[in-house]
């Protein structure tokens, strides 16, 4: 078939290598321009590069709802178009052009965990499995019907990295199979239950600071939530900014604080953690590992000099 292509970044970038292995055509590659964003430097394998490195016509667009795209989908006689980690939104003049409709690929189990950091807010969540969804698009945010939807648990051991690895390793196969599922002239998808819908917002500075009240089990998973190369979790010890490299939940109850810096346990330290530690029913958080914003790293029961200070979330003299 020929297959015009959205995509952006390293799994935009995977998913037109796998259409394109597949013996598709690919007429046509819409991509965004590089971005400052922290986020969007990290897995950053260019389009644009793949583009040009197969003579593919290219546009660069923030958005892509002009009349130029438009005419040049048109032109390019596609059958499908496969979106995959496209930024902005298609209004339906752009993605209802191509005669067989727009697949997009999301990875997330939708319709919960639509928009953007899907991995990073579900592994914070505590969810149990994570995947990816190829799905017919509509006019709403990741909201169209389901094609396939793959799925993958998640146990304790994984951090943000094996949960990108495996999904990531999905986005060429899914797409290609929902591919050949369209191409043989299926047209009727399961609907997504909207009751069950959910969107997030983009992960910033912001959502990496560790509120101590939380509790232990949440601290652990925002922390492995957001491991190189993320963004680190971070907190404070008086005015110095500390990021959390790994940390662990402790087997037993500790009370006090929340923030509390209680005991060393081998090379790591354990904080007192939940709203109502005081009672002394719940673990604590073994913290493992820490950096500093110049650079230097410590196991924390090196970097603590002395038990009984306070870390917070924000700086405090």
């Amino acid at each position: 078939m020929r297959v015009v292509c959205f995509g952006y970044m390293t799994w935009g970038r995977r998913t037109i290598e796998a259409v394109l292995d597949a013996g598709h055509e690919v007429p046509l590659i819409v991509t965004h321009a590089d971005s400052d964003n922290a986020y969007e430097k990290i897995f950053n394998e260019s389009v644009a590069e793949l583009a040009a490195d197969h003579g593919i016509p290219l546009l660069v667009r923030n958005r892509a709802e002009d009349d130029e795209v438009k005419a040049a989908i048109t032109a390019a006689g596609a059958d499908v178009m496969v979106v995959s980690n496209w930024r902005t939104w298609l209004p339906p003049e752009v993605y209802s052009i191509p005669r067989l409709g727009t697949l997009n690929v999301h990875d997330a189990l939708l319709p919960a965990y639509a928009g953007f950091a899907p991995l990073n807010w579900a592994l914070i969540n505590d969810e149990p499995e994570v995947g990816v969804t190829a799905h017919m698009m509509n006019a709403e945010f990741d909201a169209g019907d389901v094609v396939l939807q793959w799925a993958t648990p998640i146990s304790d051991d994984d951090t943000i990295v094996e949960l990108f690895d495996r999904t990531l390793a999905m986005f060429g196969p899914i797409t290609v199979e929902g591919l050949a599922l369209l191409e043989s002239g299926r047209t009727e998808w399961p609907a997504q239950d909207r009751r069950r819908a959910s969107y997030f917002h983009r992960r910033t500075d912001e959502e990496n600071r560790i509120d101590w009240t939380w509790p232990a089990r949440d601290v652990f998973n925002l922390v492995r939530a957001q491991v190189d190369p993320y963004p680190n979790a971070y907190c404070y010890r008086g005015t110095e900014r500390i990021r959390i490299l790994s940390a662990s939940v402790t087997d037993d109850a500790v009370g006090g604080t929340p923030g509390r810096v209680l005991i060393r346990r081998g090379p790591g330290v354990v904080i007192v953690a939940g709203a109502d530690a005081r009672r002394g029913r719940n673990p604590g958080v073994l913290i493992h590992r820490v950096r500093l914003d110049d650079g230097r790293e410590f196991d924390a029961a090196d970097y603590f000099p002395r038990m009984g200070e306070y870390l917070t979330a924000h700086p405090r003299e």
